[in-house]
């Protein structure tokens, strides 16, 4: 059996540039790659805070490099000799300011497509979000939809993925309305009956690779999940894995935007340092169903059989239950007590 140490790098290994490959997707797609022989550069703003990467492949695999997607010299640098760019950076749901959007969800998609098309690069994936649409009432749609119309304008060939709601072990979603069951009796929910199709990250991952190995594979995919669930159903599921009942307070679409609203006035006036728990137009974008479109071409193109929500979530939510990994033993003995004489 060969060991670790007589591993050699394949220096002619294809490299793949993975922007934001610290988050939440990028690291699964990092993962990914390094396991199909890729090497990575994993193009970050803040490298110390993603050395953990570089244990996912042997020395020299995974490269950790300082780059910010706004500035056209760094992103030229980081694709420099690359076969493929991902471009993974989320940005901010919760961001008020205009100007930031324009920056994640536009801007910097701009730059990337155009370095990429002038450097050569074979492929290019982008990541979006189902909903993107220039006439939308969300800002974050509009937006998402501008940007990836500059992408296409730069890099025809480009591959974009648009997401429905992403779970997994670091997902902003389950974990956060878990926590928030921790210590509240009450869940507020805003558009309790917007549909979501939850994406298990690891087969967008997949998806990802999958283009990557793959001939010929172009176009706009949306991706989601195999079930349809609306916002209540998703967070009592949620609940029935922690095991814990809440009351859910249904928030109406006024009453929200008013909370928005507010929440946006403290946080300029405490210049930035309290983030608004959400925005105007995060309850604008709870208007919409995000589901797939049946005429758009999904995971199934792909031959990939997307995961369920019952055979991942509770591998990560079993924390917040009120015994958190030992839930199960102590109602077991709970049990076990009462029949006992």
């Amino acid at each position: 059996m060969e060991s670790q140490m007589s591993k050699i790098l394949d220096a002619d290994a294809p490299i793949a540039t993975i922007f934001g490959g610290s988050g939440f997707i990028g690291r699964y797609v990092v993962r990914r790659l390094v396991n199909k022989g890729w090497r990575v550069r994993v193009a970050v703003r803040y490298p110390n805070q993603a050395l953990h990467l570089k244990t996912y492949g042997e020395v020299g695999q995974v490269e950790l490099l300082s780059c910010s997607i706004f500035n056209r010299d760094s992103v030229v640098s980081s694709i420099s000799g690359a076969t493929a760019v991902i471009n993974t950076v989320a940005g901010f749901l919760n961001e008020t300011s205009r100007k930031r959007l324009a920056e994640y969800y536009i801007n910097g998609p701009e730059i990337i497509a155009k370095a990429c098309e002038n450097s050569g690069i074979k492929n290019l994936i982008h990541i979006s979000s189902i909903g993107a649409d220039n006439k939308a009432e969300s800002l974050y749609s509009r937006y998402k939809a501008k940007g990836e119309e500059k992408v296409l304008e730069w890099f025809p060939n480009a591959v974009i993925f648009r997401l429905s709601l992403v779970f997994g072990n670091e997902d902003r979603f389950f974990n956060r309305y878990a926590a928030m069951s921790s210590y509240s009796i009450i869940l507020p929910i805003i558009g309790q009956n917007t549909r979501f199709q939850p994406v298990y990250v690891d087969d967008v991952a997949k998806a990802v690779e999958k283009v990557l190995t793959e001939k010929k594979v172009k176009g706009v995919f949306e991706i989601g999940g195999p079930e349809i669930l609306t916002h209540r159903e998703n967070i009592e599921k949620m609940l029935n894995v922690i095991r814990r009942k809440r009351v859910l307070l249904t928030l109406p679409f006024k009453l929200a935007i008013f909370m928005g609203s507010m929440f946006g006035y403290i946080k300029i006036l405490s210049f930035g340092l309290l983030k608004p728990p959400f925005t105007v137009d995060n309850v604008k974008q709870l208007k919409v169903d995000n589901v797939v479109d049946k005429r758009s071409k999904g995971l199934e193109n792909l031959n990939i059989k997307p995961t369920t929500l019952d055979s991942i979530i509770p591998s990560y939510l079993y924390a917040y239950r009120p015994y958190g990994q030992y839930n199960e033993v102590t109602e077991v003995s709970k049990k076990m007590n009462k029949k006992s004489p």
